[in-house]
């Protein structure tokens, strides 16, 4: 039997985790859209802080949305609990409660990576030291999934380990492809102008998906192509199809699974049926802002079906 408190900790922990990874990733794709901007361009940085859904608790600390404090905000600051340090220690405290459950180097792995991050990140960091930063918690966050993937049972807590984790990079994953929103362009640009596609080998850079992308795809950067890539890919394991593969795997896996499963399938048919070539940068971003609603009421279901029980069954 396992309890549902322990199951609903072993979600969030990982969630925790992979959030910290990805916000370290959308930064640095961030860095890499700097480097390409075209002639006359500007990044929103305020557009940024809405992509990530954390416009409104950032004003009620800053009074001013420029990079330094929203980098300093989304990085180390704990009064946000969506910074990446807030995450870690998030995932830290969680982790506490799963000794029994999970390999025993995972704690000494977790309570590193937060020691680690409060070290970095409490302080301003350089451009270049803060993508050294994130670059080395992504990889100290990749060794810890090689852990508990090599040397934890694949029981029913490994299932909520994977389905907080995927929910949570699916989510991450449309948040950045969404990031070429922040780039404001002058009027006299035409939106299908070439240099723009050159925007999306930082998008790409930033999940790893570069070379993946020119194997599978094109060696040439195409804004549809990449977009199609990064959500339609069932081979590539941060597009959102392979995400949504792996949620619905685990749920399968799981009792009580009907009603996430029937949520799940909606956010299914959404991708089926978007159009991207001939979607313009406004109605994209919709969809993909229905796509992260598509996610919140999946988690919500999540919780009501396995988290507000008294325990829950494992299936081993």
């Amino acid at each position: 039997m396992m309890l549902a408190r322990t199951a609903e900790n072993i979600y969030w922990m990982n969630r925790y985790l992979e959030r910290a990874e990805n916000m370290a990733r959308l930064i640095n794709a961030v860095s890499h859209v700097l480097l390409d901007l075209p002639r006359g361009a500007s990044f929103g940085w305020d557009v940024l802080i809405k992509v990530v859904g954390l416009d409104e608790a950032f004003h009620r600390t800053y009074a001013e949305a420029n990079e330094e404090n929203i980098l300093r905000f989304l990085v180390g600051d704990t009064n946000n609990a969506g910074s990446i340090l807030s995450c870690v220690e998030r995932a830290r405290e969680n982790s506490r409660t799963l000794r029994e459950v999970l390999p025993s180097l995972a704690w000494e792995r977790i309570n590193a990576m937060f020691l680690t991050a409060r070290h970095e990140f409490s302080s301003a960091l350089s451009a270049t030291a803060r993508y050294q930063a994130l670059a080395a918690l992504i990889s100290r966050r990749q060794a810890l999934s090689g852990l508990l993937s090599e040397c934890m049972s694949h029981d029913a807590a490994y299932r909520f380990l994977t389905l907080g984790g995927y929910i949570e990079r699916m989510d991450m994953t449309t948040r950045i492809v969404d990031i070429n929103a922040a780039v404001l362009m002058p009027r006299h640009q035409v939106s299908d102008d070439p240099a723009l596609d050159l925007l999306w080998m930082g998008v790409l850079t930033s999940l790893n998906a570069n070379q993946m992308y020119r194997r599978h795809v094109s060696v040439h950067m195409r804004s549809s192509e990449v977009i199609e890539f990064l959500l339609r890919d069932m081979r590539f394991p941060r597009t959102v199809a392979y995400c949504l593969s792996k949620i619905e795997s685990s749920l399968a896996q799981l009792p009580h699974h009907e009603a996430p499963l029937k949520l799940l399938r909606m956010a299914q048919r959404r991708i089926d049926q978007m159009r991207f070539e001939s979607l313009p940068p406004p109605l994209r971003h919709e969809y993909l802002e229905a796509m992260q609603t598509d996610l919140i009421a999946l988690d919500e279901c999540v919780a009501s079906e396995y988290f507000r029980f008294e325990n829950i069954e494992s299936e081993l």
